[in-house]
């Protein structure tokens, strides 16, 4: 009698037409591989997204709800609405500090976007010892804020400051500078223009060197002159870092705090308060921590236009519209 063979294919082991159950298997493993992957992901990445939740996403949406109310944290919060926007609009301060930023803004965009150009483009034809120049230049970055600060309040003493000082050797009047309206914001953008412009001028340097030479040769052969290579090759390679850059400074000027504070405490009469140094005298120098909300929210309104197009111009240059 024949002996018949009783192992069968199991139904879940059926083979299937053209070998797709060799593939499945694998297929599945590696199915599970990623879940297990991206779940590991999330868990190191948790840590993170509680830290900024808490500490970043949770005062936003405070401050968005403060700006709503009549806070003096010694009674119980009040809804007001809109009081705290309308009182701002009618607030000579608030618009005073906002014109203030604006001139600030204005004038340390165009000496401190130009000065770092300039000195980068100069430093770059050093043949010898550039780095030496590159390494002094970023100094100032590297200094306290404050420390740097108070110096300059030093040299800016209309008695024995050392502006003062070098103005009277070579036959000047002296100038009251940071004490004087008239000449208190300049002398601002002086000191932010010192203690930044190392670090956009090292940007500068580093996409100078990322030029093609043989884009100058090339333009030389042509009878092009400095002035010619600098607006037909330069400029037109840099255009990318150079918005990014100026972008960059809007943002961060917009928000100047440190200098006005350290140096003049918003004076003399109001002339050096910035929007931000206002949005600090709301909340604890007048308590009325309601409308220091509310100019908070109006200037990160400003910033987030101001960031959409720092991001859309980098989407823009970078050829990725998506």
């Amino acid at each position: 009698m024949a002996v018949l063979d009783e192992r069968r294919p199991r139904p879940d082991r059926a083979p299937f037409a053209g070998g797709a159950g060799q593939a499945a298997p694998p297929e599945r493993r590696r199915r599970l591989s990623l879940t297990r992957s991206t779940g590991l992901g999330y868990v190191f990445l948790a840590p993170a997204l509680v830290a900024f939740g808490v500490f970043s996403w949770f005062p936003i949406g405070r401050g968005i709800v403060l700006s709503f109310q009549s806070v003096n944290f010694a009674t119980e919060s009040v809804w007001v609405g809109v009081e705290n926007y309308a009182a701002l609009l009618r607030d000579s301060l608030f618009l005073v500090a906002w014109r203030n930023t604006a001139v600030f803004t204005a004038l340390s965009l165009v000496v401190g976007f130009v000065v770092p150009l300039i000195l980068a483009g100069v430093i770059n034809e050093v043949r010898r010892g550039g780095h030496v120049f590159r390494a002094i230049a970023y100094l100032p970055v590297v200094l306290p804020p404050v420390v740097s600060l108070l110096l300059w309040k030093w040299f800016f003493d209309p008695d024995v400051g050392l502006a003062n000082t070098i103005l009277r050797a070579f036959g000047g009047e002296g100038l009251r500078w940071i004490y004087d309206p008239a000449t208190a914001i300049p002398s601002l953008v002086l000191v932010d223009t010192w203690a930044s412009f190392g670090s956009a001028m090292l940007i500068y340097c580093a996409a100078l060197r990322g030029i093609a030479p043989g884009l100058y040769e090339a333009a030389e052969l042509d009878g092009a002159g400095f002035v010619r290579k600098i607006v037909h090759i330069t400029l037109p390679q840099m255009r990318y870092i150079l918005l990014v850059t100026l972008l960059l400074h809007l943002i961060g000027n917009m928000q100047v705090f440190t200098e006005p504070y350290v140096l003049t405490g918003g004076g003399p009469n109001g002339a050096t308060t910035t929007i931000a140094l206002q949005i600090y005298d709301y909340a604890f120098r007048y308590n009325d921590y309601g409308a220091a909300a509310a100019a908070s929210v109006v200037l990160g309104l400003v910033l987030a236009v101001a960031t959409g197009l720092y991001l859309w111009a980098t989407r823009r240059w970078s050829g990725n519209d998506n």
